[in-house]
């Protein structure tokens, strides 16, 4: 099997959508990275869902009561 030639990748590129092409130059960094916690997650919620909380503390209120309820033999079955 051959490989494909450089020029033939340069082509494809050329052929690219507007919409994909992405200026680096223009890149900024993340300005919502340094918010987040060691090890956090984001979780985008469903806007219904997320009109009943009105902060990420009640949310995870909410996460560690319904774990807390899970029986325990069930949480270290998840873990492991």
């Amino acid at each position: 099997m051959r490989r494909a030639s450089g020029r033939r990748v340069r082509e494809d590129r050329a052929e690219m959508r507007p919409e994909y092409r992405f200026d680096y130059r223009k890149a900024r960094p993340n300005r919502f990275a340094g918010g987040f916690k060691a090890g956090a997650v984001a979780v985008v919620l469903d806007p219904d869902v997320a009109s009943v909380f009105g902060s990420s503390d009640t949310v995870n209120a909410l996460l560690r009561s319904v774990i807390a309820a899970i029986p325990e033999r069930r949480k270290r079955a998840k873990a492991g």
